[in-house]
């Protein structure tokens, strides 16, 4: 999780504030440290990050852009709810580009590519035996990476990440899901066995299923917390309440 503490210590090491307080609020964010619909604060948020005002309230001003913050005015900045154009919008780009190195993969896998995985894959059941969706969360990035690295592309997982910060909201909010786990483990296996097949129309068929799998969960933890969704046409004004962590029912 984002910290405070890590800002500090990149700053010491001669860190961009502006950067480096963007980065940390929008980790928070995506992290669900800071869930849909939490007020934030220029002040408190600086005297927290032991910044002045001027790089919190531009690093507001980049999120907004990101769509990751609303401010309504006379009311405040708050950290956006989620809202389906968003996902959809970062569903599109991540398809695009892991379904495209997929096929390259399929034909370059070699065996280290495949162990590598594979390994991945026996860490992802570790974490899910242990109940432990943050750390599942983690493998489940560096799995994805893992394929694209494969497919010869390692450089373009950075703009699916940057891409998906919407995606990932809703993606962590469904991880405590019953058997949600163990159900994108079987899935991860099925494309593993599709690039050790060289089968290029499985190798597809079964990403394009797993990533599609997120506009399911997406109505599914819907229902149990309306409260961090928004209609994409017209999001509700928010109100101060406290903040508190969503965890899925």
């Amino acid at each position: 999780m984002a910290s405070s503490s890590g800002l500090h210590a990149a700053r010491a090491r001669g860190g961009n504030a502006r950067q480096l307080v963007h980065e940390l609020l929008r980790a928070r964010i995506v992290e669900l440290e800071l869930p849909p619909g939490t007020p934030l604060s220029e002040n408190e948020l600086a005297a927290e990050l032991g910044v002045s005002r001027t790089p919190v309230r531009e690093s507001l001003i980049l999120l907004a852009e990101e769509g990751l913050v609303d401010v309504y005015p006379q009311l405040g900045t708050f950290v956006s709810r989620i809202r389906e154009r968003d996902i959809a919008s970062a569903q599109f780009v991540r398809e695009a580009l892991e379904l495209t190195s997929l096929r390259d993969g399929v034909e370059r896998a070699v065996e280290r590519d495949l162990l590598e995985l594979r390994a991945l894959l026996a860490a992802q059941t570790d974490a899910e035996r242990r109940a432990d969706p943050e750390a599942f969360f983690r493998l489940d990035e560096e799995f994805h990476a893992r394929l694209m690295a494969t497919g010869g592309h390692p450089e373009a997982w950075s703009v699916v990440q940057h891409a998906k910060a919407h995606l990932d909201r809703a993606r962590r909010l469904s991880l405590p899901l019953e058997d949600q786990l163990a159900l994108l483990i079987r899935q991860h296996t099925d494309v593993v066995d599709a690039i050790e097949s060289r089968d290029a129309t499985a190798a597809d068929t079964a990403l394009r299923g797993h990533l599609r799998q997120v506009f399911a969960d997406v109505e599914t933890v819907r229902t149990q917390h309306p409260e961090l969704f928004a209609d994409s046409d017209a999001p509700p004004r928010p109100r101060r309440e406290p903040r508190k962590r969503p965890t899925a029912r």
